[in-house]
């Protein structure tokens, strides 16, 4: 498809792709921009890791809260589930399978990753959805197919964020399992809507088993 994100950049950092081991595709959030989503290498241990960061057009990848109606987003959304997509098969093409991708997002860039798995759900590397939770108005229907394997799959948010209600991060990690990901979810009592060093922390564990 052709929508507003794409041709935009895609930021590379990390290991050489012809040189990593594993591959990683960071998702910033609404306002941010890819520097932003790779400004986290640093506390992450990515010697062996491509990182590959794409730019939403006009820092936003669709306009209105993820809670809203799917149709009132598009074609943001669409857009950026296409990027998603393209990246995996630009690695793919490159010799890094699903199981060899780690997929990461914070805050919008979190709900686009974790609707993305949701709806192409295989066997990945990890999922890592920080402060965020699948796109969509309440009862928005939640029957996707596929089978994630056993992927590992990260939630972590505030209990009080302002942005991503607890319910829909509880909601996403039960969709998660039945889907068929080992999912971990953690609300932390209090944090701002922001990254906390236990998520690094588990970032790094998830990037250390797919360099093995």
């Amino acid at each position: 498809m052709q929508g507003p994100h794409q041709g935009q950049p895609v930021m590379h950092a990390g290991a050489p792709l012809d040189k990593a081991r594993a591959a990683m595709i960071m998702i910033h959030g609404r306002g941010a921009d890819a520097r932003d989503i790779l400004s986290l290498l640093p506390e992450l241990n990515c010697t062996d890791v491509a990182c590959l960061a794409p730019n939403a057009a006009g820092n936003t990848w669709y306009p209105y809260s993820f809670l809203a109606p799917l149709e009132r987003n598009e074609p943001g959304i669409s857009s950026g589930l296409q990027v998603i997509d393209d990246l995996l098969a630009d690695l793919a093409a490159q010799g890094f399978p699903p199981e060899k991708i780690l997929l990461l997002g914070f805050s919008q860039g979190a709900c686009l990753t974790l609707e993305y798995v949701a709806r192409h759900a295989r066997r990945y590397g990890g999922v890592a959805g920080l402060s965020g939770g699948l796109i969509g108005a309440e009862g928005t229907p939640r029957d996707y197919p596929g089978n994630l394997a056993g992927t590992p799959v990260f939630l972590g948010c505030s209990d009080i964020d302002f942005h991503i209600p607890k319910e829909r991060v509880l909601e996403t990690a039960a969709i998660m399992r039945d889907l068929g990901g080992e999912v971990t979810d953690r609300l932390y009592p209090g944090m701002g809507h922001t990254i906390n060093a236990d998520e690094i922390r588990v970032v790094r564990e998830m990037i250390a088993q797919i360099t093995k």
